[in-house]
């Protein structure tokens, strides 16, 4: 069989099961497991996969910047914060994270209520201009564009200093043996050091970000308080993610 349809059936592999196995793709096409390794490798050295131990998973999409996400799936990450929103009670401290579907919980929050709101996200820190009773601590240091939040070590001494009651986290890549993860390093670090920080952690993912795998790993998906996800998800899709015991929520 020629490299080229070996990759072929690698990348077939990826799509319709969700990873690739090399011990089991190396059986199904009469080839050793060190070439199928070695196929993964140029593809993962060529952008087309994400080599993990054992075999390889698909990459997650890589993300347009802030500005063209806004226009994305509206109406599902609405839901997805509406949902998030519900969680909150008045009195606590709730960490936002920056992001789009982030932004869809702050426009959920109703106008009466009183919290203190965490950032260190500007854009998000906007969303709450008329909300006369929230409170916002805004965490400052150097701005990572793509994503508008502050990462750095004087973003890490401010969140020191804050103990929140809920994380609303936001990621690039959902997966339930390989973690969260998210493409900047910096940006990794800081979503690990809010969420070692806040007694509960939640995540608000869309299904594009399922069974998906970015090159910086914030943390493993135990360390989540729930998962909320679309509606319509698929069963099979979620049966993995139940089976760590954290609570998937619709949205």
């Amino acid at each position: 069989m020629l490299t080229e349809q070996r990759k072929a059936l690698i990348l077939a592999a990826l799509q319709s099961r969700g990873q690739a196995v090399a011990k089991d793709l190396a059986v199904e096409l009469g080839v050793s497991e060190d070439t199928i390794r070695r196929d993964m490798r140029d593809m993962a050295a060529a952008g087309l996969l994400k080599r993990v131990h054992g075999g390889a998973l698909p990459l997650s999409p890589e993300l347009p910047d802030l500005t063209v996400r806004r226009s994305l799936s509206s109406d599902v990450k609405s839901a997805l914060g509406a949902k998030a929103a519900s969680l909150i009670q008045p009195g606590q401290m709730v960490f936002l994270d920056g992001g789009t579907t982030t932004a869809a919980i702050a426009r959920h929050l109703p106008r009466d209520i009183a919290l203190t709101i965490a950032t260190h996200s500007p854009t998000i820190a906007a969303e709450f201009e008329h909300h006369v009773h929230i409170e916002v601590i805004l965490i400052g240091g150097r701005l990572y564009k793509h994503s508008m939040v502050s990462v750095g070590a004087t973003a890490m001494s401010a969140i020191d200093a804050l103990r929140p009651d809920l994380f609303f986290l936001g990621v690039t890549a959902v997966h339930a043996v390989h973690g969260l993860s998210t493409g900047d390093f910096e940006e990794a670090a800081i979503k690990r050091h809010i969420a070692e920080a806040s007694a509960e952690t939640y995540l608000t993912a869309t299904t594009d970000k399922l069974d998906r795998l970015s090159p910086c790993r914030i943390m493993a998906l135990d360390k989540l308080s729930g998962l909320i996800v679309p509606a319509d998800t698929d069963e099979a899709v979620l049966a993995p993610y139940r089976a760590t015991g954290i609570a998937v929520m619709a949205g």
